[in-house]
């Protein structure tokens, strides 16, 4: 058996970046930049009102209160999106939207709740005073031209989108979403609901893995449920390093194992097949088809999903241009109040828990979702999080464990 860490550096070290390349700005939601974004315009590029309101001189409402208000002379409206035809003199104010621009003349805004109308909307009085500068929007507040807004290996998020477009860029260079395939093979698999023969079970890894795929931030590519004829099966894997950036399968990895998955991969690619001191998915399979990385992951449902998070995963999401110290996730440390049980084996166990946030001890607080063993899918859909117990008699009650918080 290797360790966990050095199964993950090979995956790692097996998948490059995919090249960048120009994508529109809004289909760029997740992805990772491969440029430095430089501001060349000023966000917001005028001064505005953050209110509805009036803007006024400040001055003219300096004595303003409830008691006392001050009331001016509205002398014209300003919408979002237009502009005032004239400055304000003394004593006058200007009907104001929030966005739009900061008359000439006007050095503040008074909210609408410290006004009330009068003469047909004609005057307005003022009851709370204001400083030079309240309620207004310098232009550039947010950034100034030659700002440096976004650098390289940044993953883009909804308010990246909307800073790019406040930019005035309709697109931006990124590494594109990777297109993984996700194949399923084996005569004892039965897709859907067609009744079960003999020795038979359903195809469960491929929907699992496909959704898996596609919560990593990739383009899920269905290569179908292949039968047990090589010739088939390598054709599937052939076409799919064709057309994806990444290949992933279930099952036939194991030591010993007969499978026509072991064969086929041997002979198309260059796959290496690991023993990991981890349970539950020890065995693993990596390499490339047609140079294209694959991953053979375990066929137990538990182990193919614990060993997607833990090694398929961290690749795919290196495809996708995240930096090194964004491919894993950061554990949380957590209290276990029922302890989690184990035995010396060897191995690191990453047991299925769920995980909620204790606000009286300010901690993360786990239990055990479940059975534990590699086929207990139902206890994995129930857990939210995997304990990281180290070899040893696990995790004594009330004890502290390392946690990878899965959502």
């Amino acid at each position: 058996m290797i360790p966990l860490e050095m199964a993950r550096a090979r995956v790692v070290a097996g998948c490059t970046p995919l090249r960048p390349r120009p994508v529109a700005v809004p289909d760029a939601a997740g992805l990772v930049l491969a440029e430095e974004v430089v501001a060349t315009e000023l966000i917001p590029p005028f001064d505005n009102t953050a209110v509805d309101g009036f803007a006024v001189r400040s001055a003219d409402v300096a004595s303003a209160s409830p008691a006392t208000p001050v009331e001016l002379e509205v002398v014209a409206t300003v919408a979002a999106g237009a502009v005032a035809d004239r400055p304000i003199g003394a004593g006058q104010a200007i009907r104001i939207m929030t966005g739009a621009p900061i008359p000439p003349g006007a050095d503040a805004v008074v909210m609408v709740e410290d006004t009330s109308s009068s003469d047909g909307g004609a005057r307005v009085a003022v009851t709370a005073a204001v400083a030079p500068g309240a309620a207004v929007r310098p232009a550039g507040d947010d950034v100034r031209p030659g700002t440096v807004v976004f650098r390289v290996g940044e993953e883009l998020s909804a308010a990246h989108l909307g800073v790019l477009r406040s930019l005035g860029r309709s697109e931006v260079l990124v590494h594109p979403r990777p297109r993984v395939g996700v194949v399923s093979t084996g005569d004892e698999l039965v897709e859907g609901s067609a009744p079960l023969g003999p020795g038979q079970i359903r195809d469960s890894n491929r929907a699992t893995l496909l959704a898996l795929v596609a919560a990593a931030g990739c383009e899920a590519i269905d290569l179908g449920l292949q039968p047990d004829v090589e010739a088939t099966i390598a054709a599937a894997f052939e076409d799919g390093a064709r057309r994806c950036d990444a290949l992933l399968s279930s099952g036939g990895v194991s030591m010993g194992d007969f499978d026509y998955v072991k064969r086929v991969l041997d002979r198309v690619g260059e796959m290496n097949w690991m023993q990991v001191a981890i349970k539950p998915a020890k065995p693993l399979a990596f390499g490339h088809v047609g140079g294209v990385p694959c991953f053979g992951l375990p066929g137990n449902p538990v182990s193919s999903m614990v060993s997607f998070e833990l090694f398929a995963r961290p690749g795919l999401r290196r495809l996708g241009g995240h930096p090194d110290d964004r491919l894993v996730r950061r554990p949380v440390r957590a209290v276990a109040p029922d302890g989690l049980r184990r035995t010396l084996d060897g191995k690191t166990h990453f047991q299925r828990v769920v995980a909620d946030y204790d606000h009286a001890q300010a901690a993360y607080v786990v239990r055990s979702a479940g059975g534990q063993g590699s086929h207990h899918l139902a206890a994995m859909a129930a857990a939210n999080a995997l304990a990281v117990v180290p070899d040893g008699g696990g995790v004594e009650p009330g004890g502290l464990v390392d946690v990878l918080l899965l959502r």
